[in-house]
């Protein structure tokens, strides 16, 4: 280790970046310390470091300062995030005689501001996009559409509205002013002309404080959802080596201009037709895909972060900066993409993380840990190196097939759907890719017969002595049906026991809303209900015409569950929460709830879509309610606003009506499916009933 190098670093982050910093910290031999908050106690990267101070929260300037000056740390790591991009606690940190992991404040200062960083970088000749900024009148003239709306001081796609007419101005003006104020304590935007065509490529700059200041080639970052990236990779394949030396040039100009010292990224929108490439942003700070660039170059990007700021110079120069293979990542959110990637939550029962030969992962999870709504639903990035872009992706596919995460709904089925679509693999990718292409790819992997199978035999497998039976359940809960539990008496059965023959006992499973039957008999675990040969079993879908029986087996081992139907043996990863049973095979999870007889579903006029109440669509914080009980609606009309990890969810009216009930209130948290607001349906008759005097007169 250079003596130059710090004793002891304090990471100012939590979750995977905090995991990853900490890992650099390790093999330099350098003590690492970790904040984090009563929420995080038992988090994956205070596990990690080798001390951990709590604090009030990870905005908390002073806290963090002075847990770096009880540590002995030198420096602070802010990775991305939080305050990585904070000129004011980068002076703080000087100013309490802690090294700042990062770029001076006063560059922070002029690329923080996008309003700013364009002037500055256009000066200096680098080109960027058309556009309009503050004030208020500049942005509502404007009339060249479709346009983006941006927070001035945002980044990560936070705040970012696409207006498509000057009819959605006003509405797109308010929304990323909201977003901007909750994110970013700064609600100042500006808007410019959307690019047709639109790639997002950006360049990995580092500089140091000798004046040494280099480029580490390009990433694609086109692939994203709502703005924000969800597949990057490197090298970009649209940029031949000219472009790239030119953009490469540019983001070194853009970096001289400020000033730069550190790793920082200049993010380009790049016609995909011309190839015309407009500066949009610098970022800086270590960036969520830097993976990518390290796999393709083999340099470690947070070692280069401590030796800049160490003050040492960058150790190579820009022609011994060579490109090897290709590189993809995937980043795994807590989301669920078939429900317009709203952000999930729970906590994570089991996880299963791929490795192997060409692969990474970068994560924060841990078995054990609540994902909640308070932070960014990343969870994890799962990287793929390969010779070729071609073998990279498939080696990507192929671990994110080996990934579980049980408990917590995330987007890896869409994932695996995505990097198999035509024009991903065709390298034809442009920021509205997604969008388009999500009407025809699977946006959750439907559990098949064989997972439906599994999970009947895995109830069916479970002791009845440690069912609960109806024990403890709530009044008017739906009750267990003692003639459903494995061991019942043959004669309480219903479905079909005759002499000489076992029962079949009919197990109702719903998973994302839909309930199917299995039918089970036998014991598919062996006598000691966990592992070792299994009598003989059988299982069938209920409705399969064929009433075929197939020949079922069961084995568990830990998380890890083995079932053989018909000779195929498939493994699983599985978890029990309660009543549900999640499963998870080939990047897919499912959440099996035992559906119970008398659940509320089971009776006819049940509640359903069509009741009127209206529920959270995920866990998160009521921002405005626009509606008062007693109003009369129209359907589709807004009645609330939802805020999770910085993502705004307006909640409409189902159906035309009066609104009868409203608990919802601003500023309360709520959970995943809360009741919001009742919306009675109009009643026709009582309408015209109502009309009818003043339509006489």
């Amino acid at each position: 280790m250079s003596p130059t190098l710090f004793d002891t670093v304090l990471v100012a982050n939590r979750g995977e970046i905090a995991v990853r910093i900490v890992r650099t910290l390790r093999a330099l031999g350098i003590t690492s310390v970790a904040v984090y908050t009563a929420s995080d106690a038992g988090a994956r990267h205070v596990r990690d470091a080798d001390l951990a101070l709590q604090i009030p929260n990870y905005l908390d300037m002073e806290a963090i300062v002075a847990a770096a000056q009880a540590s002995g740390a030198q420096a602070v790591h802010p990775g991305y995030g939080f305050l990585a991009e904070n000129a004011a606690f980068a002076r703080r940190c000087a100013e309490a005689g802690l090294v700042f992991v990062g770029p001076p404040p006063e560059a922070i200062d002029a690329m923080g501001d996008k309003i700013r960083a364009k002037a500055t970088v256009s000066a200096a000749g680098v080109p960027v996009v058309p556009g309009a900024a503050e004030p208020a009148e500049s942005l509502a003239a404007w009339n060249a559409f479709p346009a983006l709306i941006k927070p001035s001081a945002g980044g990560g796609g936070k705040g970012m509205v696409l207006v498509r007419s000057a009819a959605e101005l006003p509405d797109a003006i308010e929304s990323a002013r909201r977003t901007a104020r909750a994110a970013f304590g700064d609600d100042t935007l500006l808007i410019e002309r959307y690019v047709a065509n639109p790639r997002h490529i950006e360049i990995q700059v580092m500089a140091d404080a000798h004046g040494g200041a280099v480029h580490l080639g390009e990433r694609e970052c086109s692939l994203q959802r709502r703005h924000q990236k969800i597949v990057e990779e490197a090298p970009s394949p649209f940029v031949d080596a000219d472009l790239r030396a030119r953009m490469g040039a540019a983001a070194v100009e853009a970096a001289r201009a400020v000033g730069y010292t550190g790793a920082g990224t200049v993010e380009f929108i790049v016609d995909g037709t011309t190839g015309e490439h407009h500066f949009m942003e610098m970022n800086t700070r270590l960036q969520v895909e830097h993976p990518v660039t390290e796999l393709v170059t083999g340099l470690d990007l947070v070692e280069l972060q401590l030796r800049v700021a160490a003050g040492e110079p960058l150790p190579f120069a820009q022609d011994d900066v060579r490109l090897r293979g290709h590189a993809v990542e995937a980043r795994v959110y807590a989301e669920d993409p078939a429900r317009g990637f709203l952000p999930t939550g729970g906590r994570v029962l089991a996880l299963d993380e791929p490795a192997g030969e060409g692969v990474r992962v970068d994560s924060g999870l841990a078995a054990g840990m609540v994902v909640g709504s308070e932070f960014d639903p990343m969870l994890a990035k799962v990287i793929a190196w390969a010779p070729s872009r071609e073998a990279a992706l498939r080696r990507l596919d192929q671990a994110l097939a080996r990934t579980a995460v049980l408990g917590v709904t995330t987007n890896v089925p869409f994932l695996r759907a995505l990097l198999t679509h035509p024009a991903v693999v065709a390298g034809e990718l442009d920021t509205g890719l997604v969008e388009r292409a999500l009407p025809g790819l699977p946006l959750t992997g439907e559990p098949s017969p064989e997972a439906l199978a599994a999970a009947a035999l895995a109830f069916h497998a479970r002791p009845p002595a440690a069912d609960p039976g109806n024990a403890g359940r709530p009044p008017g809960a739906g009750r267990w049906d003692p003639a459903q539990a494995p061991g019942a008496d043959p004669w309480d059965v219903a479905d079909g026991w005759r002499v000489g023959e076992r029962a079949w006992t009919t197990w109702r499973l719903e998973s994302r809303g839909a309930v199917r039957a299995v039918q089970v008999r036998g014991l598919p675990y062996g006598p000691s209900g966990t592992s070792g040969a299994a009598e003989e079993a059988e299982a069938r879908l209920s409705g399969d015409d064929s009433g075929r029986a197939t020949p079922a087996r069961i084995r568990q081992d830990g998380s890890r569950l083995s079932v053989t139907l018909g000779g195929r043996t498939r493994h699983y990863t599985h978890a029990r929460d309660g009543d549900t049973l999640w499963l998870a095979a080939d990047g897919a999870a499912w959440a099996f709830t035992r559906h119970l007889i008398g659940d509320p579903g089971d009776r006819p006029g049940a509640a359903g879509s069509g009741d009127g109440v209206v529920r959270s669509p995920m866990p998160g914080t009521v921002l405005v309610v626009k509606a008062q009980v007693g109003d009369q609606v129209a359907e589709g009309q807004p009645l609330l606003i939802v805020e999770a990890m910085k993502m705004e969810h307006t909640v409409t009216a189902p159906h035309a009506g009066r609104v009868t009930e409203l608990p919802a209130q601003a500023g309360r948290p709520v959970d995943m499916d809360a009741v919001l607001a009742v919306v009675v349906p109009e009643d026709p008759v009582t309408r015209d009933a109502a009309v009818a005097p003043e339509e006489a007169s």
